[in-house]
């Protein structure tokens, strides 16, 4: 198997903090050419987006592709609902999660895997606003004890 780079198009940052991510998958996602050219050149956004099952098929909703200028009138609307490609048995694992657990699946990334295009999902649950603190103090302590660490080295 030959070693395949992966090129970042869009990060959800603000997933990881609003977010306790349970699990990732990686995902297919049904795209038209512009699509393609736009999200190569900087024009996507998954910041409010998140997936839903329906029919036993995954969708992707409020991702936001910037239409392609080039393209003019072979353009998609930029926020339309999207088909992720998912191997049948990963789609009933995820959809029995989402039922019993109430978890809920988020686009952490979208990025090029060779020349196809990939989705990260993150089967999430949310966070409450003390967790969200304990985690910002938990990370400026380690931080702080870095920075002690590099202080004692030097001296």
């Amino acid at each position: 198997m030959k070693d395949e780079t992966k090129r970042m198009l869009c990060l959800n940052k603000k997933a990881r903090h609003s977010y306790d991510i349970l699990e990732t998958v990686e995902a297919g996602i049904v795209l038209g050419g512009p699509e393609v050219k736009s999200l190569r050149g900087g024009g996507g956004n998954i910041k409010d987006s998140f997936a839903q099952i329906k029919n036993a098929q995954v969708y992707i909703n409020n991702l936001h592709i910037s239409p392609y200028i080039q393209a003019n009138i072979f353009n998609y609307e930029p926020t339309r609902q999207r088909k992720l490609l998912l191997h049948k048995r990963e789609i009933l694992k995820l959809s029995s999660k989402v039922k019993e657990k109430g978890l809920t699946l988020i686009p952490l990334s979208l990025y090029l895997k060779g020349n196809i295009v990939k989705v990260e999902l993150g089967l999430a649950k949310g966070k409450h606003t003390h967790d969200k603190k304990d985690a910002i103090k938990e990370r400026d302590v380690k931080r702080e004890m870095a920075r002690e660490a590099k202080t004692w080295k030097k001296g």
